[in-house]
């Protein structure tokens, strides 16, 4: 896998969008911070996006569902594919539970991260996985509903590019409603732990 994730990227390189990823970080939690608009809903992701097969999907296809939420690109070399290993590790963790939780990987690079190239992608990671695209305009507001910071990054001597991004997992519950969010690092153990008293609720007191 590391072939796929660092093909054309240096040692200097990789570097550069380790650290960019950083700086994204720290921009993305004082966005969140600052926001004073309402909490996102699943309903304003959806809209006019697509799914790794071609299917354009809505807020409907995951309703009674909990979502883990995460903005992301497929030529990311590490962060990316940490988190979304992470991801689901947790889902594994939640046992039978973990089906009533829908992963889903939202690109912020569309212009590479076509459906075809999803569809090779978002498998590797966990066979429920589902990767989102879309047009520049439909990706940028689902990523302000979230409050993420993205932008293109220039790779110094290089044809290609990297994409500086916060790197966050948000949490929706059955109804669309956003219930907080997992920074970078957070172990599956303490997502699964997080998540499973949601998941009790939902089983409990289905929508």
């Amino acid at each position: 896998m590391s072939d796929r994730f660092g093909r054309a990227v240096g040692a200097a390189a990789k570097r550069l969008v380790v650290a960019c990823c950083v700086v994204g970080f720290v921009l993305g939690v004082a966005e969140a911070v600052a926001a004073d608009e309402a909490e996102p809903s699943a309903a304003s992701l959806m809209d006019a996006l697509v799914d790794h097969t071609g299917a354009r999907r809505t807020d409907a296809d995951y309703h009674g569902k909990l979502a883990l939420i995460y903005f992301g690109y497929t030529y990311c070399p590490d962060v990316c594919p940490t988190d979304l290993q992470a991801m689901a590790s947790a889902l594994d963790l939640l046992g039978d539970g973990g089906q009533a939780v829908q992963p889903l990987f939202i690109t912020i690079d569309p212009e590479r991260d076509t459906p075809g190239h999803l569809a090779g992608y978002v498998p590797l990671f966990h066979p429920r996985l589902v990767g989102l695209t879309g047009e520049a305009d439909a990706i940028r507001r689902a990523a302000r509903a979230y409050k993420v910071h993205y932008e293109k990054v220039v790779l110094p001597k290089m044809s290609d590019y990297a994409m500086d991004h916060s790197a966050f997992i948000y949490l929706v519950n059955a109804h669309g409603e956003y219930l907080g969010f997992f920074p970078p690092g957070t172990s599956p153990e303490r997502m699964a732990s997080i998540i499973r008293p949601h998941l009790s609720s939902l089983l409990a007191d289905p929508p």
